[in-house]
């Protein structure tokens, strides 16, 4: 009766063959072999198995897994984990297994499920009365401040927005008037006295100069009178 070794146990045997998943190990004193994975092949990556083991070649290996289908025994071994120069147990508690059970068993495929998103802008909190989040989610303590999401703007026609230019310009206009009416406002009267004598000066400046003409004119016109007479006289 052929008597399979223990799990956990280490034993020495002979590679059957090599293929490019692995290698399989004769188990002796059986007719059964065990396939050691090219990933428990060597702690590095491994892309060749041949490249580490020929056949005929005797390994250390270490029994990891039993697996039995369709009435028959699957067994899986591992090098990396046995010195294989003295045969000597380099996870004697099985963590290095563990961990790479725990990377096997934590990737899942979820390309043939489909991607659902909530509509949560369109639902209303059930605890606040606010839109865009659910009742879970909400954080308003009772007699707090409500929060809702801000809309978003509206893009305005360029007609409008010439229309909204003119306006501010127009207001801006409006705004410089009545700064300006202040201003004249504020000033004492005896600084609009000293603006308004100045104008009158200046006013007065300009018929001033016409009379003093005229006054030039008068003069001069008289003189050639008076010299006409004097010439008749002696004349006479």
């Amino acid at each position: 009766m052929e008597v399979i070794p223990e799990l956990y146990d280490i034993f020495q045997g002979e590679v059957a063959s090599v293929t490019e998943y692995g290698a399989f190990i004769k188990i002796p004193g059986t007719r059964k072999q065990g396939l050691v994975h090219k990933s428990h092949m060597s702690n590095c990556r491994v892309d060749q198995p041949s490249e580490l083991v020929d056949v005929g070649e005797k390994v250390w290996v270490k029994l990891i897994g039993k697996e039995k289908t369709d009435e028959k025994l699957k067994l899986s071994l591992s090098m990396k984990v046995v010195n294989q120069g003295t045969g000597k147990d380099l996870d004697p508690n099985n963590v290095t297994l563990d961990q790479d059970a725990r990377k096997k068993g934590s990737f899942k495929d979820y390309t043939s499920q489909k991607i659902t998103l909530e509509a949560v802008l369109n639902t209303v909190c059930k605890k606040c009365g606010c839109p865009g989040h659910f009742a879970k989610d909400c954080f308003v303590q009772p007699g707090g401040t409500k929060y809702t999401l801000i809309p978003e703007e509206e893009e305005i026609p360029p007609e409008e927005e010439k229309k909204a230019h003119k306006s501010e310009d127009f207001v801006k206009k409006r705004k410089k008037e009545k700064k300006r009416k202040k201003k004249h406002k504020s000033k004492t009267p005896s600084e609009l006295g000293d603006s308004d004598s100045g104008e009158s000066d200046a006013g007065d400046v300009q018929p001033s100069r016409k009379k003093a003409k005229r006054t030039e004119k008068a003069s001069a016109s008289q003189k050639r009178k008076k010299k006409k007479h004097h010439k008749k006289k002696h004349k006479d």
